[in-house]
């Protein structure tokens, strides 16, 4: 009898697990590995070509009849006698035995084995590079005696530890930073048995029966496990290598594809399964090595037999299930640790990744993503080790470094490739800087530390004059230094031109908590004699010209809060909102526009005023300001508005548009990178058609909902921001009231952009840069 899988079989009906509880079946499908998939040499050595074609966030378009569903009493009552018939393990293995021998053996031909790998090299190269950085501890030790019966107990303790430091890495790194962590791990003896954690079955004397350990879903239904929520089975040998010096024995292979089948039974009958897929991943190891199986299925193809359900059982696995096969390797070194970053153990680590995605849906950040800040990682580290390229090799920055409190002053005789290096000013902490300010005169700060994680480098510092207070100190590039590098001209804007912006609203008596405020601007006074020849003039010294601007407040860019901690709550995307819409009306009070909202260029800064502790935020970098019509703004392909992507000019609700972008992104939206402005484009299309952007932030607080519908009305069009009446809500929704925790104090005064200084406010020269 062939149980016919029709769309009508997609109705299920109730019927008992072998657990003995009626449950009703979901329905669902999700192919693991098309997350981060691509065409890559696999690890016996074939070629696979990826199976891709399953968005990681679009969940809505994969298809649903990959997961079978009994509809009918006679179908349902037929798997139920399975699970309840094949628990003989030994004539399982002997049904299938010679095939596995036969799949498992070298093809002549190519030398390769039949049983693919479930991985790419490709993949776990990703996932390598992705998991940089991540902590992996297991700390019970896994015996380095494999042999000794009473060493069971130590085994089976480590084989617990390192299934929950997998899983607990893998989900604080890619799912939540924090929270609970919604799976644990239980040991069964057999199929359809009781599940115990290591220390019960210790104190029960079920120690020796146990065959291995379980990922389970923590479902919350009653205190009971079934094998339904089974996430990921590791099956524990041994020795798994027996009579196969070259991966798996076909003993083990068998047993895996046992317990293997047994778990899509009873997903199959369980009417509380969540799980995704037709297909589970199996680990398989023993106390040095280790390896995974994946197998899975369709079970509407499966021809029940009563009377040898075993083999009916092999001729579907011969015929219509997926088997594959990693090849083995390490797991722990002689001590009994996990080798995290090796091959082996980066299989099982990607198995335990796609048995999540089964369960819980793609991860916040996915593996290709993680993998893509590699050579940011790497760039960091070389700045944290203060290399820098001296031709073609590397010297230690500290050869040309200054003593920490002192300025050196340069010999003008040394090397051009020196002078090079050391015009790229680059400060130490503890080291003093005194600064030659136009309004102020020669003032003193002394480096606090280097913030990284804004859109250039910059340091914290204070003033010697006033030095409880933390200050923003950039340094921009050497006026003689402009014009060959982006580098250097992005430095220009955050310094030269971000002084500039930020004189004007000074100038016009705006001033705001929620904007950034001059404490100083000017140019670094070197060490030694000076031979410029007029007071806006520069000598040869490489320092000499060099523009500082001091800021106030000091704060943690959004960009880094996000990666840390996760997605803001709803008062936290509220407030947010609030304090950079009250900062874009300030603006707005000079005509001035931000033109660069994104996560680098807002900072959540400790307000310490007031009974209690609180934050508030702040848009900082407002060198790309835009000004009058010929200014261009910052292009960012994912927070950067339509209209200024299709034109390089910003529309009167430009920045309110690249708020909400970011606002989706602090509550958890997923900010595709994009590869061209045309991309970019059509992804704003679509999220806007389709209301998903609004849906997401819905969720959030249905305030920024409104928000977002308030701005797409506007997109593109001549419309300005009603400013006054959103603040109004917002300042309700987050102090209780319309009128209190306004805070802004705005005095304008009529002033043409025209009168303001050209140059950064620093003493002397100009720039040939226009604003």
């Amino acid at each position: 009898m062939k149980l016919g899988f029709q769309q009508s079989d997609l109705d299920s009906s109730p019927g008992q697990s072998f657990d003995g509880s009626f449950r009703k079946s979901s329905i669902s499908g999700f192919q693991p590995n098309d997350l981060d998939s691509s065409p890559g040499h696999s690890l016996d050595g074939s070629f696979r070509k990826s199976r891709s074609g399953t968005s990681t966030h679009r969940m809505s378009n994969i298809s649903a009849s990959s997961k079978f569903v009994p509809s009918s009493k006679r179908v349902f009552k037929g798997l139920k006698d399975y699970a309840r018939k094949l628990v003989d393990l030994e004539l399982f293995t002997q049904s299938l035995e010679d095939w596995v021998v036969e799949n498992s053996s070298a093809d002549s031909n190519g030398g390769e084995q039949s049983f693919r790998s479930p991985f790419s090299i490709d993949e776990l190269h990703k996932l390598d590079f992705a998991l940089e950085g991540v902590l992996f501890q297991q700390l019970f030790r896994m015996p380095s005696s494999p042999y000794t019966s009473d060493l069971q107990e130590d085994e089976y303790l480590a084989l617990e530890d390192f299934l929950h430091a997998m899983v607990d890495g893998l989900w604080r790194t890619f799912w939540h930073k924090n929270g609970q962590l919604p799976f644990f791990v239980a040991c069964p003896r057999h199929p359809g048995s009781k599940f115990y954690s290591v220390e019960k079955a210790i104190s029960r004397g079920r120690l020796g029966g146990l065959c291995g350990a379980a990922l389970i879903s923590k479902t919350g239904r009653d205190l009971q496990i079934h094998w339904d929520q089974v996430v990921e089975f590791a099956l524990f040998k041994p020795d798994v290598m027996v009579g196969n010096e070259l991966g798996f024995s076909s003993n083990t292979i068998c047993e895996a594809l046992f317990y293997g089948f047994h778990i899509l039974l009873s997903r199959c009958l369980s009417k509380y399964s969540s799980v995704n897929s037709d297909s589970i991943f199996l680990l398989v190891v023993d106390s040095k090595f280790g390896g995974v199986v994946k197998f899975g299925g369709n079970l509407s193809k499966l021809e029940l037999n009563a009377t040898n359900p075993y083999q009916s059982v092999a001729e579907w696995i011969k015929l219509h299930a997926e088997v594959c096969v990693s090849p083995v390797d390490r797991i722990w070194n002689k001590l009994g640790n996990a080798n995290w970053g090796d091959q082996g153990t980066l299989q099982l680590l990607l198995a335990t990744f796609y048995s999540i995605v089964q369960w819980n849906g793609p991860p916040r950040k996915s593996i290709a993503s993680l993998a893509s800040d590699h050579s940011l990682r790497l760039q960091k580290r070389r700045i944290e080790c203060r290399l820098i390229e001296n031709e073609n090799m590397l010297v230690s920055f500290d050869q040309t470094s200054c003593q920490q409190g002192e300025i050196v002053e340069l010999d003008d005789n040394e090397s051009p490739s020196f002078r090079k290096q050391a015009s790229r000013l680059k400060l130490k902490q503890g080291e003093i800087l005194l600064l030659d300010d136009q309004g102020q005169g020669q003032t003193s700060f002394q480096i606090q530390e280097t913030l990284i994680g804004g859109n250039c480098l910059s340091y914290s510092a204070i003033s010697l004059k006033y030095p409880t207070e933390l200050l923003t100190l950039y340094v921009g590039a050497h006026p003689s230094r402009l014009e060959p590098s982006w580098e250097d001209m992005s430095l220009w804007y955050q310094v030269q031109r971000q002084t500039k912006v930020l004189n004007i609203l000074k100038q016009q008596g705006i001033s705001s908590k929620y904007l950034p405020e001059i404490i100083a601007s000017g140019r670094i006074l070197h060490s030694g004699t000076c031979k410029k020849q007029s007071p806006g003039g520069r000598c040869d010294h490489p320092w000499c010209g060099t523009p500082i601007l001091v800021t106030t407040p000091i704060g943690e860019p959004l960009s880094s809060i996000v990666a840390r901690d996760g997605p803001f709550s709803s008062e936290d995307a509220i407030r947010c909102c609030r304090d950079c819409l009250a900062a874009l009306r300030s603006a707005k009070m000079a005509a001035i526009q931000h033109g660069d909202i994104c996560p680098e260029n807002i900072i959540r800064v400790l307000d310490t005023q007031g009974g209690k502790s609180s934050f508030f935020y702040v848009p900082v970098s407002w060198g790309r300001a835009v000004l009058e019509d010929r200014d261009s703004p910052a292009i960012n392909l994912q927070f950067s508005s339509s209209h200024a992507l299709q034109h390089g000019k910003l529309c009167p609700a430009s920045d309110a548009e690249s708020l909400v972008y970011l606002l989706y992104f602090v509550c958890g939206g997923t900010m595709q990178q994009q590869d061209s402005i045309e991309s970019a484009l059509q992804w704003r299309q679509r999220c806007w058609t389709k209301r998903s952007i609004q849906q997401q932030l819905g969720e959030v607080s249905a305030l920024l909902k409104a928000f977002a519908d308030y701005v797409d009305s506007l997109c593109g069009t001549p419309y300005p921001v009603d400013y006054d009446i959103w603040l109004k809500r917002l300042n309700k929704a987050v102090d209780g009231s319309g009128d209190r925790g306004k805070q802004i104090e705005e005095f304008p005064v009529t002033l043409r952009v025209e009168d303001v200084a050209e140059s950064s406010g620093t003493s002397g020269g100009r720039t040939s840069y226009s604003c």
